[in-house]
């Protein structure tokens, strides 16, 4: 691996940010990552917070899309009371994002002849 002055980086384990991971599953609607901090000698860190992370997937028309998602909770059951509104919450998201970047792309002017060979440019 690189950096940007061509010099060689060695990957390194982040050992200040590890953690232990359970996964939770209902066999039906999705999963949930419970990822527990701990020390680099494997022990918890009760320092630092439980994370949850939701995982389902969402059906669109070229077929089912992974979607992974935070969930802010401090125990599994608050997860998974809280599982629908967060994938609901992330989805609205990737919706709006989609539509936005449909916004941006209809934008763009095209103006017939612009360049030397009588092709187009894009104009933003």
């Amino acid at each position: 691996m690189a950096d940007p002055e061509g010099k060689e980086k060695k990957v390194r384990f982040n050992q200040q940010n590890l953690h232990r991971e359970e996964i939770f599953s209902d066999l039906t609607i999705g999963s949930i990552r419970q990822l527990i901090p701990v020390k680099p000698n494997g022990e918890p860190d009760k320092t630092r917070p439980i994370l949850f992370v939701g995982q389902s997937q969402i059906y669109t028309q070229q077929g089912p899309m992974p979607v992974q998602f935070p969930i802010d909770a401090k125990n599994l059951q608050l997860a998974m009371e809280k599982f629908p509104a967060a994938m609901e919450e992330f989805v609205a998201h990737l919706v709006e994002q989609a539509k936005e970047m449909q916004r941006q792309e209809q934008s763009r002017l095209i103006v017939p002849g612009g360049s030397p060979a009588g092709g187009s440019n894009i104009i933003l």
